[in-house]
């Protein structure tokens, strides 16, 4: 019961905190310089978890597409409904075109139980599960995109909008502070940290009956000297490759939040360079492409910034 109450105050406190960043000493007392490390992501946010101190910061204010890193709040709006885990769930078209490619083995009429949906959701980004999920939820999609909102806006997401719980639509867009207010309040979730966890799924549909094999997006799952607590992976065009995770570091929760990223492997390759700055003080090197990118996106930043400031 306390460390739940320890943890509604973090995301209470964290959610309120200011842009200033905090350094807090390691397990192995080494004090982590921001300049001792460079990530290949656009936009970062990482924090020690058990102590709420903020441990690195880039460009984290900055709001923009983040994928299917939505689908945590998904699945926590599915949980919070309180409807059963256990009911089936018919499979069914979208009403409207995805805003993006939507490709789906699901069959269109088959069965499959709201927890398995959930599971394929998080554990392989199924985008069609995310929407049956918001389909067959109390009210429908649009009432299900209104809770998403409305849990962003209680849990302080002031920065962050949902208009669907796939991550298809670029218009579902956050920074990665606020991101880390929705990685903490997730890891609350047992059955997301659970459905996170889990390498591969064998989901067994109904009317027609037929099996499907899932993996889990996020190679660091498969490897033993990861402990990975949480995560979720993102990808569109817009929104480069994104990871969002919690994972054990000799011993300290540490909350990892990488958008926008250069290359397939670039956010698991950041998750390991933050580990090596945690533990030494120094992340590595990027890429000089991974660089090139960054100051493209950059500025592709600016120019939107600007064009919309000019409308208004």
């Amino acid at each position: 019961m306390y460390r739940t109450i320890a943890r509604r105050l973090w995301i209470m406190l964290f959610a309120l905190a200011t842009p200033a960043l905090a350094v807090a000493d390691n397990t192995n007392g080494v004090s982590p310089d921001p300049a001792g490390i460079e990530l290949a992501s656009v936009h970062a946010a990482v924090a020690d978890l058990d102590s709420g101190t903020v441990l690195y910061r880039k460009h984290e204010r900055r709001v923009v597409p983040i994928a299917s890193v939505t689908k945590l709040m998904t699945a926590m709006v599915v949980l919070d409904s309180g409807e059963p885990l256990g009911e089936s769930l018919t499979a069914v078209k979208r009403d409207t075109p995805a805003a993006n490619n939507a490709f789906t083995r699901i069959r269109i009429g088959s069965r499959l139980p709201r927890g398995d949906l959930l599971r394929l959701a998080l554990m392989s980004s199924e985008n069609h599960a995310a929407y049956l999920l918001a389909r067959h939820h109390p009210g429908g999609f649009s009432a299900f995109v209104e809770a998403m909102n409305a849990k962003a806006a209680a849990l302080g997401m002031h920065d962050t909008r949902f208009v669907g719980p796939s991550g298809l639509d670029t218009g579902n867009r956050s920074t990665a502070a606020d991101l880390l207010v929705m990685l903490r309040a997730a890891e609350e979730y047992d059955t997301i940290r659970e459905y996170t966890q889990t390498r591969r799924f064998l989901a067994n549909f109904q009317h027609p009956g037929y099996t499907l094999h899932y993996g889990n997006t996020n190679v660091l799952v498969y490897r033993d000297h990861w402990d990975v607590g949480l995560s979720k992976t993102g990808y569109l065009n817009e929104a480069g490759r994104c990871l969002v995770m919690v994972t054990e570091i000799d011993g300290r929760r540490i909350g990892m939040v990488l958008l926008n990223s250069f290359g397939k492997r670039s956010p698991m390759g950041d998750a390991g360079r933050i580990r090596n700055w945690l533990r030494t003080g120094h992340g590595g090197a990027i890429a000089q492409a991974a660089r090139q990118y960054e100051q493209r996106r950059a500025a592709a930043f600016e120019q939107t910034q600007h064009a919309e400031a000019s409308i208004q």
